[in-house]
């Protein structure tokens, strides 16, 4: 039997002063969450402020957590670009290292574009990458991008693709749409993004998750993501997350737990959360979790 997925912790991105990449502190929060039970590491994905980070940083970063003693089978990388170019060329640098999956998003400055659009952007997409294309995780996540991935274009994808399509981030946060992915695409692996339906989706034959969550309490978001345990805590402060811009959100966990004040900034044009946010953030997190924090 193949596998699955398990949990992926979509990795924050630190910046320094400069507004720089804080490689050290990012290879010490992907060990610290691989430490945690994570199975990989997704770097640049939404959490991870992706579409902000240029090709030669990315290249920097995964040529020093490959150099760090992290495997390239743990690391995962997020393309969240709109030319099929860009795409193929940052997809194929990662696959060349040996990364084990690329989560690629579909391009997002039209839109009300059409399926059959995004299909053929995809193909253009493979076309590029030639053999290097494998290991394609598609991201559907249209409360950001705007571009939905309907149920029957990743039918499509498949079957035009199956040797290089082999999963899907559903991140819709739409359990309907979630339940019908899972229904007519159990052949895939279906990784569900919003927490709230994490465990439920599980149990219904998801393989795990990419996970922002994952920073910060890795050992809970385990358990929905490999056993689908339900975790009312975790559905709680997803909740109290969506109050403010979810990844600096995130970065403001990081800091709390870590007592280091670099996970606070974010790259424009993302703002950081106000000292009163973070207060208000860090006062639910520890009624919540203080006690069994990661």
């Amino acid at each position: 039997m193949t596998q699955k997925f398990g949990l992926s912790v979509a990795l924050a991105t630190p910046f320094d002063s400069n507004g720089d990449i804080a490689i050290e502190a990012m290879i010490e929060q992907a060990r610290r969450s691989l430490a945690a039970g994570c199975s990989s590491v997704t770097l640049f994905g939404t959490t991870g402020e992706g579409s902000s980070i240029g090709t030669r940083e990315r290249e920097r970063v995964l040529a020093s957590l490959l150099d760090s003693g992290i495997a390239a089978k743990q690391i995962i990388v997020g393309v969240l670009v709109d030319a099929a170019e860009d795409a193929a060329m940052q997809a194929g640098h990662a696959l060349s290292k040996g990364a084990r999956n690329i989560l690629l998003a579909p391009p997002s400055y039209f839109k009300n574009v059409s399926d059959d659009g995004v299909f053929q952007w995809f193909s253009a997409v493979f076309t590029i990458l030639g053999d290097k294309a494998r290991d394609i995780i598609v991201y559907n996540i249209p409360s950001v991008t705007m571009v939905p991935l309907s149920v029957s274009l990743i039918g499509r994808l498949r079957t035009a693709f199956p040797d290089i399509v082999t999963g899907v981030k559903d991140s819709s946060g739409d359990w309907p749409f979630t339940e019908a992915l899972l229904k007519a695409h159990g052949d895939l692996v279906i990784l569900v993004g919003d927490e709230r339906h994490l465990a439920k989706g599980v149990r219904l034959g998801g393989q795990g998750a990419i996970s922002g969550m994952a920073n910060f309490v890795p050992r809970e978001v385990k358990l929905m993501a490999e056993e689908g345990k339900d975790d009312s805590r975790i559905e709680d402060f997803v909740d109290e997350l969506l109050k403010f811009p979810v990844t600096a959100a995130v970065k403001v966990m990081v800091a709390h737990l870590t007592s280091d004040e670099i996970w606070l900034a974010v790259r424009p044009p993302l703002v950081s959360i106000s000292g009163e946010g973070q207060a208000q953030l860090a006062l639910v997190f520890d009624t919540l979790f203080r006690s069994k924090a990661a």
